[in-house]
């Protein structure tokens, strides 16, 4: 990863320079004051990379306004930003199940959320997340009843997540998978792969593939941040 002043470069573009160049004339001046401040508050941690890329934040702001979902669920919540991105774009009635097994985390951004007045949007819940997706799957109410998932987890379960979430989404649902080109990894010669993306990049790979062939969903993997791939439920 390049870093920039305090700014982590999560992006795929050419040159850390064009990223910044990205995210100075169009993402920083339309991110709200309350996620920033969520991404300052990222930015000290030691794993400050696992935060969302404030791209992908603009990306999914804006693919939220135009499908309005009013239930939605995410995987992986860390600081909260992208679920608090959720969260100011869904209805004032809609909801977020937030799952991540380390609330500590989301305790560092909930001041914000709180402030921004969107805290009884989110029901966290502290958990792995499989277990929650199959409690909810005992539900047969919740069959084919969400709008939007965000899935930023443990990459190794992407392939699980993915089968379950699809009994839980709508047809026309959409479901965003975070950091499917994990680095540009995907496409380099295994020895030439960083020690710390190694590992990883195997299930990145293969979990591309199985999206690829998944005739159940419509994909566009798009290269914002680390990689994002979009599905649409059929």
């Amino acid at each position: 990863m390049e870093s920039h002043g305090n700014v982590v470069h999560r992006g795929l573009l050419q040159t850390g320079d064009l990223y910044q160049y990205l995210l100075k004339t169009s993402v920083y001046p339309r991110e709200p004051d309350s996620l920033k401040q969520i991404r300052t508050i990222t930015s000290t941690l030691p794993r400050a990379v696992m935060g969302t890329s404030p791209d992908v934040g603009q990306f999914m702001s804006l693919l939220l306004k135009l499908i309005n979902p009013k239930k939605t669920i995410e995987l992986g919540v860390f600081t909260g930003y992208s679920a608090l991105v959720t969260a100011l774009n869904i209805p004032e009635d809609g909801k977020i199940i937030a799952i991540d097994h380390n609330r500590s985390t989301y305790e560092m951004g909930l001041p914000v959320i709180q402030k921004a007045g969107v805290e009884h949007k989110i029901n966290y819940v502290e958990s792995e997340a499989l277990p929650v997706l199959d409690k909810l799957l005992q539900d047969t109410e919740n069959h084919e009843a969400f709008d939007f998932a965000f899935v930023d987890a443990d990459k190794n379960n992407y392939t699980n997540y993915h089968e379950k979430l699809l009994k839980l989404l709508k047809p026309g649902a959409i479901v965003i998978y975070d950091n499917t080109l994990w680095g540009g990894s995907v496409a380099m010669a295994e020895d030439s792969v960083t020690a710390n993306r190694i590992e990883m990049r195997k299930y990145a790979i293969e979990f591309n593939e199985i999206l690829a062939a998944d005739t159940r969903v419509q994909i566009a993997q798009v290269p914002v941040g680390d990689g994002v791939t979009i599905c649409r439920r059929l």
